[in-house]
């Protein structure tokens, strides 16, 4: 069997963000600076954030990470959909190191299999570790924790699959168990609605946006479920409102939309963008 190497290889620096570290910072800079946050009545607990590529999503993105500018954490768990087909419910890299060209962010092993263990007391199933994939929605929001936050942080890195509520309640549960104590942050990996037109988008992706702002993980499935919203990391989400719920979050507030065709000029065909903050 092949070793695993120690630092998961990026399949996308160079084409979703600049592979420069000089460009890369004053973009992500750039980006954080630019943002115009509104007053926030509460600490942030979790940022809910797009993956696109930069060019579409880096100035939403760049909302929610001016949230917590300048912050110090311990850990940073970031939920994200997994894309790609896979036998297993929850994922995880199975590398020491995610790299971006800003440098390496370890892996909190040892927060991972706290988690998986949980996991598999409840359901039966944990975490299932995998090397080398491709997944694009976790790795894109590392550079804006890099230059966002004030110090050095462990990763705790989750990949879902799941969309029943069940399964992401008792993630949510087993992440505020674990991560009780710790100077942690939350972040929901998630774009909106994809290839509708601007005006459905925007429809659409109000109502998955006002889901969240109502506090309901159950609100956010079922938008999709019945076709009035959509996110592709609603699992990501869901599991992250659950968790925060647990550690007494009580608001969350939507900081910005877009959609491509405000880049692209093309609203005939758009993906949707939001940035939002849960607060305690």
């Amino acid at each position: 069997m092949k070793p695993i190497a120690p630092i998961r290889p990026s399949p996308i620096a160079g084409s979703w963000y600049p592979s420069d570290p000089k460009k890369l910072a004053a973009e992500v800079d750039n980006y954080l600076s630019s943002a115009a946050l509104p007053d926030l009545d509460g600490e942030v607990v979790a940022v809910i954030a797009p993956h696109a590529g930069y060019i579409y999503s880096g100035a939403v993105a760049g909302y929610a990470f001016a949230s917590v500018c300048e912050r110090e954490f311990d850990l940073v768990a970031i939920l994200s959909p997994m894309h790609a087909p896979h036998r297993g419910v929850f994922l995880s890299s199975a590398h020491a190191f995610y790299a971006t060209p800003l440098g390496k962010i370890p892996v909190a092993r040892d927060v991972v299999n706290a988690v998986s263990a949980d996991l598999e007391k409840k359901l039966g199933f944990g975490i299932t570790p995998i090397a080398n994939d491709r997944e694009h929605s976790l790795e894109i929001e590392l550079p804006f924790l890099q230059r966002a936050l004030k110090s050095d942080f462990e990763l705790l890195p989750i990949m879902i699959r799941s969309t029943n509520a069940r399964e992401l309640e008792t993630l949510g549960k087993a992440l505020a168990k674990v991560l009780r104590g710790k100077n942690a942050l939350l972040v929901a990996s998630t774009d909106l609605s994809h290839f509708y037109s601007q005006e459905d988008a925007k429809f659409l992706d109000s109502e998955m946006l006002r889901q969240m702002e109502n506090f309901s993980p159950e609100g956010v499935l079922e938008a999709e479920e019945m076709g009035k919203g959509f996110a592709c990391g609603r699992g990501a989400v869901a599991a992250t409102l659950y968790t925060a719920k647990e550690f007494g979050a009580k608001t969350v507030k939507t900081l910005n939309y877009a959609t491509s065709g405000d880049v692209s000029g093309d609203h005939s065909s758009v993906v949707g963008y939001g940035a939002a903050v849960v607060l305690r």
